[in-house]
Parts: C-alpha cells; structure tokens; sequence
C-alpha cells in the first residue's frame, strides 16, 4: 500500500483515537498488530495515519481492544471509510496545510464555537476585513496568495451558510469589534456583516463589553468544534507556527468548561445586538 506523504488532521486523528483505544486495552503496539494479523511496521502506519484502515480490520480492532461504545465505533468507521473531495481540496499545494484541515474538521463538525479577543472570527469576517488581517500579519506575501487566503476563508462560511448549517455560538470581546483592522468603511461594514450573521436563529453572537468586572480572559482565541459524539471533538488554539489541534479527552473537558463561563460572563445576544449598533452608529 502507498504511504500518504502528508496525512491529513482527519486522518491523523483517526490513527490518534486508535492509540487511545490501544493503551486504554493495556495492549503494545506489537501485540496489537499479532492479534490483527499485520506487521508491526503496518500496524505503526496504521496509527500514524500513514495508510487507511479497512472497515473489516478497525472491528476487528475494536473487538480486540474491547471497545463497548458502538456511537464512538460507529463515528470511527465513518472516519475511515469517508472519500469525501471538499471543496478545500482545490487549493491542496497552494494554501498551508492548516487552512485545508481546518475546512474539513468544519465541514464534519456538528456545530463550533468561538471566542476571540483581538479579531473577529474567520466565519464572520468581510472579505475587507480579511484581507487586511491577512496583509497586515504576513506583509512578505505576494498580493496573489492573500487573495487567496482571502477567497478561501470566504468559502469556509458555507457551513452557517448552507441549507443545513450547522449550530454556531461565538463570543467576541469588545476590544475585536473596535480594532480598525481597516479603514472606517471597512469597520462599519464589518459590524453590519456581524449583525446580519446574527439574524440566523442558527448564530448566536454574544459580546464582552470592556466595562465587565471579573473578567479575567480566556488565552488566545479558541475554536471548539463538535464531532459526531463528543469524544471526537476538537479544539484548535492559535500557535507561534499556526493552529493547533487539541483533542486530548481531558483538555476537551477543560476547554468545553472554559467557554462555558466565558459565554456567562458574555451579554446576551439582544443585549450583544444592542451593543454592536451603537458602535456602528459611531462609526
């Protein structure tokens, strides 16, 4: 079999959930692939994400390693077995890695979650906007490529866009809606995109006004996509060398606890509505 020269963050987070079933069987690598009937070197790709899994050998994983949860069994399968050709795909070798893997975690997603304290987040932005985060953040790009960062985070809005979008919450701080990351024509008409959005009983906006006490922050900015059951979900932070993907069950946990208290802190999203109109008006 070909070994994949890239995996992708799919397919690397398959081979990541059957480690985890692996060690949670108290079994080594080498057993493993004995009682699966491959190699050890096989089995090794099988858990780096180098080759597929068959449908017929990953239940036979799970029988191996006494997997009872038919959902996550289930929601494995799916994953292997998947041949879906996205749109992203048309810009595989032109665009980093990272924008590819993230459109596909969100096309899988089952909802997502934002929170931001400097930018508005990528799925609400204008192309405008966009485009002058993107030109200001990587000034050495040629013109032709921010375009296509550009055009590229425009179509990852299809999944709140579609006939059948997913639920989408985000909590954005204060300080994100005032930063002029363009002219004054670019923020106004940001914060009308904004509002717009919102309209969708499928979007949830909330805002952290300045003036909240007790507000102590959340990091940098998080992504938290659903998975088909939760222990497949996915969280993504931003890093000194672009997105990281977190889905370590207890960092989950965490993170699904942090945006929890971060959308109570948040004003509810009338009140959120409210507060973006007036800043428009000052603009």
């Amino acid at each position: 079999m070909v070994l994949r020269r890239q995996p992708t963050a799919r397919q690397m987070r398959l081979a990541a959930e059957l480690r985890r079933l692996r060690d949670a069987a108290g079994l080594a690598a080498r057993e493993a692939a004995a009682l699966l009937g491959v190699s050890h070197v096989q089995m090794s790709h099988i858990e780096s994400g180098l080759t597929g899994v068959s449908e017929e050998r990953l239940r036979r994983l799970t029988g191996i390693y006494t997997c009872t949860d038919n959902e996550l069994i289930d929601a494995l399968l799916a994953m292997a077995t998947d041949r879906t050709r996205g749109w992203w795909e048309e810009y595989r070798n032109l665009l980093p890695t990272p924008f590819l893997d993230l459109a596909e975690l969100e096309h899988h997603a089952s909802y997502r979650w934002d929170v931001d304290f400097l930018h508005v987040p990528g799925l609400l932005q204008t192309e405008d906007y966009a485009r002058a985060l993107f030109s200001y953040v990587n000034p050495e790009i040629p013109k032709s490529d921010v375009e296509r960062w550009v055009e590229h985070r425009m179509k990852r809005r299809v999944i709140i866009q579609r006939p059948d979008p997913i639920p989408y919450e985000t909590v954005i701080h204060e300080a994100a809606l005032r930063i002029r990351v363009g002219d004054r024509a670019a923020a106004r008409a940001q914060l009308a995109r904004i509002l717009e959005l919102s309209e969708g009983d499928h979007v949830t906006v909330r805002v952290i006004p300045f003036d909240l006490d007790g507000f102590a922050g959340a990091g940098s900015a998080m992504v938290y996509a659903g998975g088909s059951v939760p222990k497949l979900d996915t969280v993504v932070r931003d890093g000194p060398n672009g997105p990281v993907f977190i889905d370590a069950e207890a960092q989950l946990s965490r993170y699904r606890t942090l945006f929890r208290r971060v959308e109570a802190a948040s004003l509810e999203p009338e009140r959120s509505r409210d507060f973006i109109h007036r800043m428009a008006k000052e603009l």
